[in-house]
């Protein structure tokens, strides 16, 4: 049920963006013959009055067609509610409103969490909880005796206090000594004692000691009124926006140290899977983060992605008319290759790694 939870969030969110083109396109008296989610086989379908609305196979996307390049359409190549017929701005429009439906239903999402369910806090208590230790006999956790529940108060002396911080700072001090020895003093229960571990050398040269890590404390939810929960969802949204941004960023500036936390259908499954199985309520946080994550790509001037055909347009507005046929398909057609090729690494590589997957979303494995 969890997994089926994580899947309908996605499905919301894909409905969300293909419904934003839907609606920009239709509110301008545009023809539109087809409304699909997911892709592949049709599993079931309905025929509209103009346009064709179908469910299929594979739900990992949708599209919004039109009768523009549609050899079976009986509509006149000349009507002025062909989407290629319409001027910049009107395709520009239909284009971009599934990236902003998408961050509307974010803010949105936020009010409601805010109302009902209310938004989690942490109330941080002193150190690091460990909640996995891994099963090889091997790992320098294992060796030190470090325990499944225990709690990591201070790393060579340097205390671990009651903040976000605390697993930051045991985290670097754990991959800044590899093949170096390290005493963590623990509380098990009422007991506190002192093991001294050796953090094994990764292969990116970090030290690596075989646990999970997580902040130590209570998650408690505080609920707003309708007024108060308008203007922090508006501050937590451009939080999040910001930091999704700064990701993108870092990503494609350092690709190489960057691209093993990419993550495909499969984890991002895993992860809400997780979430749904131990907070249903953080569901809510999970759509939005996705939603934004959504909206972020598709307007990334990509070929294939919303971000690409905009790019197509703004050339077009700058030129005074398009670029031919042939090169835009050339285009398009290569990126979305390498994008099916890039989907489909992602989909094989996290379902081969799905055992050692992070399920609850805020864990550190080291």
């Amino acid at each position: 049920m969890s997994v089926l939870a994580a899947i309908a969030v996605l499905g919301i969110l894909i409905v969300v963006h293909e419904l934003g083109h839907f609606l920009a396109a239709r509110l301008q008296h545009i023809h539109v013959n087809r409304f699909s989610i997911g892709f592949g086989p049709i599993l079931w379908k309905y025929q509209g009055p103009e346009t064709e609305y179908a469910l299929r196979a594979f739900p990992l996307g949708g599209f919004v067609g039109f009768p523009d390049d549609d050899p079976d359409s009986t509509i006149p190549p000349n009507d002025p509610n062909l989407l290629k017929n319409r001027p910049v701005l009107d395709r520009a429009i239909v284009i971009s409103a599934g990236v902003i439906a998408n961050l509307i239903f974010a803010y949105f999402l936020l009010v409601v969490q805010l109302t009902t369910v209310g938004a989690a806090e942490m109330n941080y208590l002193p150190g690091v909880k460990v909640p996995e230790v891994a099963a090889e006999v091997s790992s320098a956790a294992k060796q030190a005796g470090i325990r499944s529940g225990d709690v990591v108060l201070s790393v060579d002396g340097k205390e671990l206090g009651a903040s976000r911080e605390a697993i930051k700072l045991l985290v670097t001090e754990i991959q800044d000594h590899p093949n170096q020895p390290l005493a963590l003093e623990i509380q098990r229960q009422e007991q506190k004692f002192v093991v001294t571990v050796t953090p094994e050398e990764s292969p990116d040269g970090k030290g690596r000691i075989g646990v999970q890590l997580t902040s130590n404390g209570t998650v408690v939810r505080q609920r707003a009124g309708i007024v108060e929960a308008f203007s922090k969802a508006a501050k937590e949204f451009e939080r999040i926006v910001l930091l999704t941004v700064q990701g993108f960023g870092q990503l494609l500036s350092n690709f190489s140290q960057t691209a093993d936390k990419l993550s495909g259908p499969v984890a991002i499954v895993a992860i809400g899977a997780g979430i749904a199985k131990s907070d249903a309520a953080s569901l809510f946080q999970y759509a939005v983060l996705i939603s934004i994550n959504l909206a972020v790509i598709n307007i990334l001037p990509l070929p294939a992605l919303d971000g690409g055909q905009l790019a197509f347009l703004l050339i077009e507005g700058l030129r005074g008319k398009p670029l031919p046929n042939r090169i835009q398909e050339n285009v398009m057609q290569t990126g979305l290759v390498l994008l099916l090729g890039l989907g489909i690494f992602l989909i094989i590589r996290d379902t081969a790694n799905l055992a050692g997957f992070d399920l609850m979303g805020n864990f550190r494995q080291q």
